[in-house]
């Protein structure tokens, strides 16, 4: 069987592969690259959820390096605090103990003796002398933040005394007195120095 085609005789079998042809020419570029736009696009996804994951994991270890170095601020507060209560109730324990100049106990204290004899007795280590001890213990306190067990200098730091809380402190007065608890009101307000808070 032959096909007129173009004014050309062919044979049948000779004009079907040449339509064949022009049907794969023709098909349009869209069709033929569909499958390596779509593998285009799974890489795209791919590389972006690798970045995804890396963004999530620096967060992830930031987040936990914030949270050990709130817990190791917390069990800090916690240790000294525990120390200060102990202090406090060491000061509390020598009531009544006799004022003596030069004296670090038991039995009589001067001023700076009896916080450093507490505070020792709590496990912290503090310079002898009032000057020394407001100078060496780091942790400075200003008057609205004082807690139960910081040290309040008085008089251009020539008098030291333990605060206990409830606007109170706890110190060895001047010779011919004894260790009391004394309310602290304007007077010593006006004379105060500064506190500091051992152990911190």
């Amino acid at each position: 069987m032959t096909v007129t085609a173009g004014g050309l005789t062919l044979p049948a079998s000779t004009a079907q592969a040449a339509t064949n042809t022009t049907s794969t020419t023709n098909t349009p570029v869209g069709r033929l690259t569909g499958v390596t736009a779509g593998q285009s696009s799974t890489e795209a996804a791919g590389g972006s959820s690798s970045s995804d994951s890396a963004a999530k994991a620096v967060t992830t270890a930031r987040a936990s390096k914030s949270a050990k170095a709130a817990s190791r601020k917390a069990a800090r507060i916690a240790r000294q605090k525990s120390k200060a209560r102990k202090a406090v109730a060491v000061a509390k324990h020598q009531i009544g103990d006799p004022y003596r100049y030069g004296a670090t106990g038991p039995g009589s204290f001067d001023c700076s003796g009896l916080v450093q004899f507490a505070w020792r007795k709590a496990g912290v280590k503090i310079p002898r002398v009032a000057s020394s001890q407001f100078a060496g213990v780091k942790k400075k306190i200003s008057w609205r933040h004082l807690k139960p067990g910081d040290l309040m200098f008085f008089n251009g730091l020539g008098h030291v005394g333990m605060y206990v809380g409830k606007g109170k402190m706890i110190h060895s007065p001047r010779t011919g007195e004894r260790v009391r608890i004394d309310r602290l009101g304007g007077w010593r307000k006006s004379s105060f120095v500064g506190a500091v808070r051992p152990g911190a």
